[in-house]
């Protein structure tokens, strides 16, 4: 089993047996990655994935608790799990869909602190020393567009679509066609993509997104 799978499952099952409660703090990043010998980067991907499921809530300085929701939250997710165990090429089929289609919302909708995050994304991306740090950077920036259309059901359905991509199959697939140029040119795409966002313009931009998927998916799946 994929470790990164092992740490996930092993929180869900403490919050289903009741070994965590909302409010207990949950162990340290640096606890997690000793115990499941995964990366740093790894650990706050799954942290991540809880999260956007409203299990957990992450305090700066603080740590990471059991959010008050996570009962009722953990009780939904058996029934969601399957929806989530998607191939890569239905994956792609929905974001071709759905990216390109909420632009005018998010051109829309969008505020500056909106397009300061997706900037910031796109720096933490570039930064990235690693293929699951970028990838974890890449699903964000294309979380936060979504978030930008500030429609709830718009966010809730793009939070799928990122857990979607937690799963083995899609994360060793990128791993494998993410070569240094692929990822120069991805980099590149955002950076494109945000900016036609930030100026307004749809046309640019749904354009700009199908382009960028496109790719995506021509490098993943080879058609």
């Amino acid at each position: 089993m994929d470790p990164s799978h092992s740490l996930r499952d092993t929180i869900l099952d403490s919050l289903r047996s009741g070994q965590w409660r909302a409010g207990d703090r949950l162990p340290t990043e640096r606890a997690f990655c000793e115990q499941f010998k995964l990366s740093r980067t790894s650990v706050r991907k799954v942290l991540l994935e809880l999260k956007d499921l409203g299990l957990i809530n992450q305090t700066v300085g603080s740590g990471t608790y059991v959010s008050e929701q996570a009962a009722a939250a953990i009780q939904g997710l058996t029934a969601a799990s399957p929806a989530l165990q998607i191939s890569p090429a239905m994956l792609m089929e929905a974001r071709l869909a759905l990216e390109p289609a909420i632009i005018d919302m998010v051109i829309v909708n969008a505020m500056a602190a909106d397009f300061e995050q997706m900037e910031s994304c796109c720096a933490k991306a570039e930064a990235a020393g690693s293929v699951e740090e970028f990838e974890l950077w890449d699903g964000m920036l294309h979380e936060l567009i979504a978030q930008a259309a500030h429609n709830s059901f718009v966010t809730n359905v793009f939070k799928l679509m990122n857990q979607a991509r937690a799963q083995g199959e899609w994360g060793m697939l990128k791993k494998r066609s993410l070569t240094p140029e692929r990822r120069a040119a991805y980099q590149i795409e955002h950076r494109e993509l945000v900016a036609a966002l930030k100026g307004r313009d749809p046309v640019q931009a749904r354009a700009l997104a199908s382009a960028h998927l496109l790719h995506v998916r021509r490098n993943l799946l080879n058609y």
